[in-house]
């Protein structure tokens, strides 16, 4: 019987080593292991032997080919499986080489990159970059900025407004920015004059994406405060930048507005080296009310301010026709400015 139970191990080991799908395995852990395979079958024949040694002598045989076949079939389930694993990811495996030849590394985008270009001439003009948060109180936004409740100018900037509770339960007027001029109070209100900062930021309208709007776009606002300051400083700035940002053939001009923050106020155009000119932003001269909201004295310290839209800037520098196209992401718009 020691002979018959070694074939039937021998057997049941050849047939595993040579099976190659999980289906194959699953099958044949089926007909050798367990209580009712093959080997486990051959113990109802230690009945017929006549001697307890012979019985013993066969029980452990069989105990040792169902231990043997049992090893074989985890050692041959994992191998497969492996195999099987293998075979799948070769099968579905993608080519995800995006480029034949030197890989090409991204660029900032065209507002990034104007955004950076402006603060790099501004703070080589001596100004400091100044931020704040997206979203205002009503009085940062308007009324420290001289548009009280019910003021006409107000309703020019299409105002996104947010609901918000404070603290105390109560409930305040919170909006969008609407423009980057309530980082002006925020840092009068924290640094003592004289003031030279700039505030880039995205600022938010209620406005209809065409050519020229997007509701939400980027500005660039300046704000001195010194002794003195008079709109010859201020004139004499915007030349400074437009020839710095554009180039020394590009030349400026003011021409009279009104602004509720500044009082004089002007806009400022920009002269292209064909003669002709564009509207770039607003400025003036810092309103004694605002500089009261911000806590200086106007008796003692006067300022300017200025600002225009960094989108703007860009698309005129680049000669865009659709503002939209810039934040499409279209790779056939941006690969154009790298």
């Amino acid at each position: 019987m020691i002979s018959d139970i070694t074939a039937a191990r021998d057997s049941a080991l050849a047939e595993i080593a040579g099976a190659t799908t999980p289906e194959e395995v699953a099958a044949m852990t089926t007909r050798f292991a367990g209580k009712k395979g093959e080997l486990a079958g051959l113990k109802k024949q230690l009945g017929s032997l006549e001697s307890v040694d012979e019985k013993k002598a066969a029980g452990a045989a069989i105990n040792e080919a169902i231990g043997a076949v049992d090893s074989a079939l985890d050692e041959r389930r994992a191998n497969v499986a492996m195999a099987a694993m293998a075979a799948q990811v070769e099968s579905e495996r993608l080519d995800l080489t995006e480029f034949v030849g030197k890989p090409t590394r991204g660029h900032a985008h065209l507002v990034t990159q104007a955004w950076e270009r402006l603060e790099d001439v501004f703070v080589g003009m001596g100004f400091r970059v100044a931020e704040g948060p997206e979203v205002e109180t009503d009085w940062h936004n308007f009324e420290a900025l001289n548009m009280g409740e019910g003021h006409p100018a107000r309703g020019e900037f299409d105002t996104l407004f947010v609901d918000h509770v404070g603290p105390d339960g109560s409930s305040g007027s919170t909006v969008l920015r609407t423009h980057t001029s309530p980082v002006q109070i925020r840092t009068m209100l924290t640094q003592e004059p004289p003031i030279y900062i700039v505030a880039p930021g995205r600022v938010f309208r209620r406005d209809t994406p065409d050519a020229t709007h997007m509701p939400v776009f980027h500005q660039i606002e300046g704000l001195v405060v010194d002794r003195n300051i008079s709109m010859a400083d201020l004139a004499g700035t915007i030349d400074a930048f437009t020839k710095a940002f554009f180039g020394q053939n590009w030349n400026s001009r003011l021409r009279p507005s009104y602004f509720p923050f500044t009082e004089p106020s002007a806009e400022f155009d920009i002269q292209r080296p064909d003669g002709s000119w564009i509207e770039l932003g607003g400025c003036g001269m810092v309103h004694p009310n605002v500089l009261k909201a911000g806590g200086v004295d106007p008796e003692e310290w006067s300022g300017f301010a200025f600002g225009f839209g960094i989108d703007r800037m860009a698309i005129m520098r680049h000669g865009v026709a659709d503002i939209r196209e810039m934040f499409a992401d279209d790779l056939r718009f941006t690969e154009q400015f790298s």
